[in-house]
């Protein structure tokens, strides 16, 4: 008698972890009045604690698999940083005005390009080593294993060819930069890996440049969604040989929606909808991060220690240099 088929059981529903931002622009809002004022009373020195408190519901706000990340950096750890990186500046200005006042002003101009080209690897480092080490998700702490030297080699070696090239390298530095940096960011036991191509990147600016002169602008979008994608869909996280990897699903007709009404509530609210505006922007890149592989995030551990030094925090504040 011939046996009758029974299908195998359905195989149960693997739940892809999401990321997803929960903060209002009402509360962000009141924050960063509340930042302005004590800023205004302490004459700016207040500002250290303002930007812990912005970046502490930033974090707090922000969710993956439902729970809540969490940055623990403080005020007084970002103020005695503050404070050495004011010291350097004065040193450096008072270089260049002793070279000055000697007559050798070129001395000074070699000093302050010396300084710039060591302290923006540094500032990164040091910054990408304090900003990961503060942030934890269900008691996880990240980290940053990168090699200060390295970095500042590859730094160097990447500005470099930069300025022979006036500026045609930019591609390849930003990427080369991009990959060593994130590749040494930890997730507790968990490593993320970054594998873009500067060639890549290249060909895709240039096209996005070409097109938006072309179209007078309006393919600005695409080449932003481009260059998201590209940012997100080269990275990946990995442990004990599963990994996860990332895909943005944002395209341009949806950043020109979200950047079109950014501007506008920015503008007729005479700036007070900044606080809106950034809260419907991380909402909007978070939403648009889809996350698949085998990873179990359960199964990370607990590896990364606690760093304290926010020097390197205040000098990527003080440039402008965001931390990837």
């Amino acid at each position: 008698m011939q046996q009758q088929y029974v299908p195998p059981p359905p195989r149960p529903a693997v739940n892809k972890p999401t990321l997803r931002f929960k903060g209002t622009g009402a509360t962000f809002f009141g924050i960063l009045i509340l930042n302005m004022l004590l800023s205004v009373v302490t004459l700016g020195l207040y500002y250290p604690w303002a930007r812990a408190k912005t970046l502490q519901f930033l974090y707090s706000s922000t969710e993956l698999e439902g729970s809540r990340f969490s940055w623990n950096g403080t005020g007084k750890e970002m103020f005695i940083g503050f404070l050495k990186v004011m010291g350097i500046f004065l040193a450096v200005g008072a270089i260049i005005g002793i070279t000055a006042w000697l007559k050798v002003p070129f001395i000074g101009i070699l000093v302050y390009l010396a300084v710039i080209i060591i302290i923006f690897p540094l500032a990164i480092h040091g910054a990408n080593r304090y900003h990961w080490s503060r942030t934890t998700w269900r008691g996880i702490r990240f980290g940053y294993r990168g090699n200060r030297n390295e970095l500042i080699k590859l730094f160097i070696k990447e500005m470099l060819l930069t300025i022979i090239t006036i500026g045609i390298y930019g591609s390849w530095m930003v990427i080369n930069i991009r990959n060593y940096v994130i590749s040494n960011v930890r997730m507790g036991s968990g490593e993320f890996k970054y594998e873009g191509d500067g060639w890549d990147f290249f060909i895709m600016n240039i096209k996005g440049y070409l097109l938006t002169i072309v179209t007078l602008g309006i393919y600005a979008f695409w080449w932003q969604a481009d260059i998201f994608r590209y940012y997100i869909d080269h990275l990946r996280l990995t442990h004990n040989g599963k990994e996860f990897n990332f895909r943005s699903t944002a395209s341009g007709g949806a950043f020109a929606g979200l950047l079109i009404v950014n501007a506008l509530l920015f503008f007729f609210t005479l700036g007070l909808g900044y606080a809106w505006v950034q809260t419907r922007t991380i909402s909007f890149l978070m939403e648009n991060v889809d996350i698949e592989g085998d990873l179990v995030l359960d199964e990370l551990e607990q590896t990364e220690e606690e760093y304290k030094n926010a020097m390197g925090e205040d000098f990527a504040d003080a440039f402008d240099l965001n931390i990837i």
